[in-house]
């Protein structure tokens, strides 16, 4: 099935009457469901234990046109909001974190150039992402450079009509699928951060290969490998933004896609909760079921409260992301961290509240676990999300 998606509105803004989602976004997230049900969580548990790609979840997705729902109509794409791409990622997330990974991650990837690109690099590159030919990965951190991502020694030399490219970069995203990346460098050696220029660089150019896939505790179906550029030449258009504006780009870039990290963590957490409830309805001890424990429903009641703080929280931050609030960067910070804090928490009760069959592979909660967990460390460490917060607020 292909979503029809609504018509944006002239004011590109989220409205909410009474704290309830408009009818658009719901529309959104019933159909983002159907398609999940159908054709991504019934392989979510075979990309865990084969670490494959899952292929046929982004074919659904694409098939759907939600694995970029992000990217603007005029480059071919559904136009979503950044609150409609949070429920799209949530909803996915919730049948499966690794394939979670497409749209979140060709977000990540392509908003640098949402952000700071020409117009010709957009039509270039985000074209062919939305139709769901090729997809987007973002290369900052590298071996020495994870959250002091200024530090990092991946090189960018100016030689005539192109730039040359030279190091590595540690930990991306669905490296090796993805067509397109995002590569950050440094042009200008003696000004740190501001001597960091970001470029769009292609799988086919020369000098590009990949490291072998992580070996990782979770989203196993999302491969994480290391990207090698030797003397990887470009065309000197393929910078996005000025020389030296590369930091300051990838540091927007977070503020906005945290935000559907916080989604991801939601929908992980979600997922798990549903699971939950519904076993201990159905398992009985004591000759009654455990879902008429005291013990049990307290655990439920603080699970369901973290989750739906969490989702609050987080759909304000979206909400602060498509507006271009001022204050994004506080909220953003603050929906990845507590969201991630609330999904391995309740990840882990729901382990809990199975037994011993939540320790198996038998049983989804625990993949849910190792899921969660990355959602505190990628894309800014929790730590750094506190230290984001506080300078923020001692800022204001």
């Amino acid at each position: 099935m292909v979503f029809c998606w609504p018509a944006v509105p002239a004011r590109r803004s989220v409205v909410f009457e009474a704290y309830r989602l408009p009818e658009e976004h719901e529309a959104v997230r019933e159909a983002v469901r159907e398609v999940c049900a159908a054709k991504v969580a019934p392989h979510a548990a075979e990309a865990d234990e084969t670490g494959e790609f899952p292929r046929r979840g982004y074919d659904a997705l694409r098939a759907a046109d939600f694995h970029a729902p992000h990217i603007p109509v005029e480059y071919g794409g559904a136009g979503a909001d950044a609150l409609a791409t949070a429920i799209v990622i949530e909803e996915v997330a919730r049948a499966c974190a690794s394939t979670a990974l497409i749209p979140a991650g060709n977000k990540l990837g392509t908003m640098p150039l949402l952000l700071a690109g020409s117009e010709e690099l957009k039509r270039r590159y985000l074209t062919p992402v939305a139709a769901g030919e090729a997809m987007f990965s973002y290369c900052l951190s590298e071996p020495e450079a994870g959250s002091d991502a200024a530090s990092m020694t991946t090189r960018a030399v100016r030689d005539g009509d192109h730039w040359v490219l030279n190091g590595v970069k540690r930990w991306i995203t669905n490296a090796g699928v993805s067509e397109y990346y995002t590569v950050f460098a440094v042009t200008d050696p003696t000004a740190r951060s501001r001597g960091i220029s970001a470029f769009v660089v292609e799988k086919s150019d020369p000098g590009v290969s990949f490291g072998a896939p992580e070996k990782k505790l979770g989203i196993k179906g999302s491969p994480t490998r290391e990207v090698y550029l030797d003397n990887v030449r470009i065309p000197a258009d393929r910078i996005i933004g000025e020389p030296g504006t590369g930091f300051a780009t990838a540091m927007r870039t977070l503020d906005h896609t945290r935000v559907t990290i916080a989604a991801q963590a939601v929908g992980i957490a979600q997922g798990a909760l549903d699971y939950a409830k519904g076993y201990v309805q159905e398992r009985q001890q004591f000759g009654k079921p455990v879902a008429e424990f005291q013990g049990v429903q307290f655990m439920l009641a603080d699970m369901g409260m973290k989750l739906e703080a969490a989702r609050q929280l987080t759909y304000t931050a979206a909400g602060k992301s498509e507006r271009g609030d001022a204050d994004l960067t506080y909220f953003g910070a603050a929906a990845k961290c507590f969201a991630s804090d609330a999904a391995m928490d309740i990840t882990t009760d729901a382990v809990q509240l199975l037994g011993g069959y939540g320790y198996t592979r038998d049983y989804p909660v625990e993949r849910m676990m190792r899921d969660a967990k990355i959602t505190q460390i990628y894309e800014g460490t929790n730590q750094v999300q506190r230290i984001v917060m506080a300078r923020q607020l001692l800022k204001d």
